[in-house]
């Protein structure tokens, strides 16, 4: 025990000791702490210190006040809080190369990187859902497709952006609740061998593929029920359905996982003609003199890719900062890779194409069903 308490400790012993002595209590006090309650007085101490830290946390600006505010300031706001948080991420489905080359164009232009996770779109959806469930936030933006960010708007993770360049968007861009929006289109096109198939014996309609040239050389990506469902309702339920039986029928179906694999296999040859490929990917590799082309088998069916910055974005001044450059500069970066850019500012004969916009909320309340029929008719077929 400690020499200078000792005698007051004695004396406690043969008397109740008086609350009313100041230093016999402060003794008695220091006493007990240093015997019995360190790892209190302690855990107190650390409490202290981390106050400052947390009141700076608490003090921070959310990814709500970050991508609500519209002052004149705005810009200087948001490259002054980008460069103190460094860089933004990014989960995403689009392909790793075109990703690159807007992180590269970012960066360059305001000095924040750019990281990104890529895995398809039902693999992004459940990263980001599953986080956020265990208040896990690393995520600043999800992009993949229309009905999939949608999905996440109904699990309440994505907060609106305002900014000035939303109005060069073409109608349906934006959904009425505001929280994503769409940076480009992807079409969905028919591709073909340009060794192996003839461009005069190009199936006109969807009735053209139960003709037996086709049997066992048509191919399908395994995950476009989407595109199934808004082909066989522009064709008429009824009749669209029975065409997709008999051409399953008839002449068989690859499926295959992966709308790249199935472009990269039509080029191999291994899959003479696919019906659903996106039209950048098939203009990138034949730039590269690979032996494909692609084509419309009416109707035209296209979709919105989305760009959501989540409710709890870590780093909310480089994420709008994000979505401004995807609204002005990324459009043009979009165009030059093949895309099809949702800014009414750019110009390409492809965004004057007929076409049957998917609907993103439909798609969403209609999925169980037009997967099961996707599944039935394409997927495992009854022999």
């Amino acid at each position: 025990m400690n020499p200078r308490f000792e005698n007051l400790a004695v004396r406690s012993r043969s008397r109740r000791f008086r609350l009313s002595t100041p230093t016999l209590c402060l003794a008695l006090f220091s006493f007990r702490l240093s015997t019995f309650d360190f790892r209190l007085a302690a855990a107190a101490l650390l409490a202290a210190l981390a106050a400052p830290a947390l009141a700076q946390v608490k003090g921070a600006p959310t990814a709500a006040e970050v991508a609500l505010y519209q002052g004149a300031d705005r810009a200087q706001r948001l490259a002054e809080g980008a460069k103190k948080e460094g860089a933004v991420t990014i989960y995403t489905s689009a392909p790793p190369d075109d990703m690159a080359a807007l992180a590269a164009a970012f960066e360059k232009k305001h000095g924040v990187k750019l990281q990104f996770w890529r895995a398809s779109s039902e693999k992004v959806v459940q990263r980001a859902v599953t986080e956020a469930r265990g208040n896990r936030f690393e995520v600043d933006i999800i992009e993949t497709n229309g009905p999939d960010i949608e999905a996440l708007h109904r699990e309440k993770m994505l907060q609106e952006v305002r900014s000035p360049h939303l109005a060069d968007l073409i109608p349906g861009a934006i959904p009425p609740h505001r929280e994503w929006l769409s940076m480009r289109l992807n079409i969905w096109v028919a591709a073909y061998n340009t060794n192996l198939v003839q461009k005069e014996a190009l199936p006109k309609s969807y009735e053209d593929l139960a003709h037996p040239r086709w049997r066992g050389k048509l191919g399908i990506e395994g995950g476009d029920a989407n595109w199934f469902s808004a082909v066989v309702k522009e064709m008429g339920e009824a009749k669209g359905l029975k065409v997709f039986r008999d051409i399953v029928a008839a002449n068989g179906m690859s499926v295959r996982v992966g709308h790249t694999l199935l472009t990269n296999l039509v080029v191999a040859g291994e899959i003479p003609l696919a019906l659903t490929v996106y039209n950048y990917r098939v203009e990138q590799i034949k730039s590269k003199g690979a032996p494909i082309e692609w084509f419309i088998i009416p109707p035209t069916i296209a979709r919105f890719q989305g760009m959501g910055l989540a409710r709890r974005a870590p780093r909310p001044h480089a994420a709008v900062l994000y979505f401004d450059f995807m609204l002005t500069d990324g459009q043009d970066i979009l165009l030059k890779r093949g895309f099809i850019p949702t800014s009414k500012a750019i110009t390409t004969p492809l965004n004057q194409f007929p076409m049957k916009l998917l609907d993103p909320k439909i798609a969403l309340d209609e999925h169980d069903k037009w997967s099961g029929l996707f599944k039935e008719i394409i997927l495992n077929p009854t022999r």
